[in-house]
Formats: structure tokens, sequence, C-alpha cells
């Protein structure tokens, strides 16, 4: 009988180690920021790379109007933003967010667009990106604590009457979308979001199915607990469309018909899941994170169209 006890036991042991080891490599491989060979062949790390640069934009937002802001997270991270006064202060400020392993340097047509808008521009890395601290990359629900400080900041800096736009792509779109569930400021007028996800766990699922080619249960739920315990948080926690729910503040939804990065039909779940004042633009043909790069025209557009009902 001494004998069967110590072969379960070990058996045991064998299984909580290769549970341990598994979950402990899924969270490197998707929460720690370093290269991704996963990203090789999708658009999330190559959007920024495909666009093709404008000299005015560029010049414009490596130019001497150009300031870094930082602010303090809860956990006591340094994380930086870049900030770009508009030609003439209108008390606008758009805060654009990016995406999964891009920074704020990569999201320079944006600001541009915004710019041309007539808005002051902030955009921040995120924490574990571009010059911000972390050793983490929190896919938006962390990140959503941050952004209110941000907000908080804008605030503080330029005018307490100050009208802000908070703009998302990818993962930034994420993370937009989750600061919607939090009491905002009344000077938060709208939103945009550009083919975000349903919930962490629902991205994190897809990509699983589509990189390996193995079931979910356990090394999902021990993955959950890894990220508890090495980032602070359970994924499981961030759950977009929950927050969406709570939101009240307008909303114009964006993704491309042709993403296999975040899935199309993710936009109905989060479209679906908030009951303030929202539109919705498919981007027919558009892969994921290009529906600016599609046709940045109609992009800009769209949303001077939007925000003009709000601001």
């Amino acid at each position: 009988m001494k004998k069967v006890w110590i072969t379960i036991g070990i058996v045991l042991i064998v299984i909580t180690g290769g549970l341990t080891f598994a979950g402990n490599y899924f969270y490197n491989y998707a929460f720690v920021p370093s290269e991704k060979d996963f990203l090789a062949n999708d658009n999330e790390a190559e959007a920024a790379a495909d666009k093709k640069p404008t000299d005015a934009a560029l010049t414009w937002f490596n130019g001497s109007t150009r300031k870094n802001w930082y602010i303090t997270s809860a956990e006591g991270l340094k994380l930086r933003g870049i900030y770009l006064p508009a030609d003439r202060d209108n008390n606008k400020t758009a805060i654009i967010a990016h995406g999964y392993m891009g920074d704020a340097e990569s999201m320079y047509q944006f600001a541009d667009m915004y710019h041309r808008l007539g808005y002051n521009v902030l955009v921040p890395d995120a924490r574990g990106h571009g010059k911000s601290q972390g050793d983490y990359i929190g896919f938006g629900w962390p990140e959503r604590k941050d952004y209110l400080k941000w907000i908080n900041t804008v605030l503080t800096k330029s005018s307490s009457k100050e009208t802000i736009i908070l703009h998302g792509v990818s993962m930034g779109a994420a993370t937009v979308m989750m600061t919607s569930g939090e009491k905002l400021p009344s000077n938060v007028k709208a939103i945009i979001e550009d083919c975000g996800y349903s919930s962490i766990q629902d991205e994190l699922i897809y990509q699983y199915h589509q990189l390996f080619d193995l079931p979910t249960f356990p090394i999902i739920p021990v993955t959950n607990l890894v990220t508890r315990l090495r980032a602070g948080f359970f994924f499981t926690e961030g759950d977009v469309t929950k927050q969406l729910a709570k939101n009240e503040t307008p909303m114009l939804f964006i993704h491309g018909s042709a993403d296999n990065f975040v899935p199309f039909n993710m936009l109905d779940k989060v479209y679906n899941a908030t009951n303030g004042p929202k539109e919705k633009w498919v981007v027919e043909g558009a892969a994921h994170a290009q529906s600016f790069n599609k046709d940045s025209k109609r992009y800009q557009e769209k949303i001077k169209s939007f925000l003009s009902q709000y601001e």
C-alpha cells in the first residue's frame, strides 16, 4: 500500500510539474514582452511597418513641439506618453492606444490624423511596451486604470474643460473599451475602437487554437493562475463585454472583414454589449489593424463625422 501511495505521489508531482511548466510557457509566449514569432505572418506587429510614411506626418510627429509626459501606475511603474499640441488650442485632446507589441511611435499616422482634425494628441506607451516600465503585457485590463490616470493628467496639464476622445487599435481598442466601463469624467465625449477583442480569454483561446493542436483544458486555467501569480491579475477578469455593459459614452466600432488575428465575429459581440450611443463600420477586405491603411481618407471622414455629433 505504501508503494501505491508513493507512486501516486510521484505521478501527481510529475503532472503538477508538467502543468506548471506548460502554464509558464504559455504565459511567457503571450504575456512577456519579447519578439513574437507567431506575429511574423499576422498583421498586428506588421501594421505599423506596412504603413507608408508621409514626410509631413513623420516630420511633425518627431518635431520640436513633441514632449514626453509621465505617470506612475498604481503598481509603481513609470509610464511614458508622447504629447503633441494642436497648432491652435481648441481644448480638444485625443488619447490614442497602440496594439500588442506596438508602441507610441508606431501610431504617428493616427496622431497626425487627429492633429489635422485640430486635436492635441497624447499617445502612451502601454506598460511593458516602448519606454514604459513593466515586464508583462496586460492586454488592456490593468491598462484601463492607467488610462484613467492619463485622462486626469490631460485635465490637469491642459484644462478642466478639455474635450477628450479615446481611440484604440487592436489591444489598444480593447484597452479603451475596458476603460469605458470605469467611471469617466464627462470630458470624455466619445470612444473609437478599431478591431478590439471581446475578452482576453476569448482572444487567447482563439490564438491558442491557431497555434497549437492541443486541448485548452487544463492549460488555459493553469495559465490564468500563473498570470495572477506573475502579473497580479487573472486574465479572465479582462472581459471587454462586461465593461461595455457599463459604458455610457458614444462609441464607434471598426473592424476589417478579413481580420484573422482578432476574428471578425468578435465585432458583433462588442457592438451588442454596449447600451450607449453607437455606430458600426465594417471595412470590407481589411486585414487586422489595416482599416486605416485600406482607405485612410474614408477612415478620417468616418471619424470626423462620428465625432461631430458629440464634441
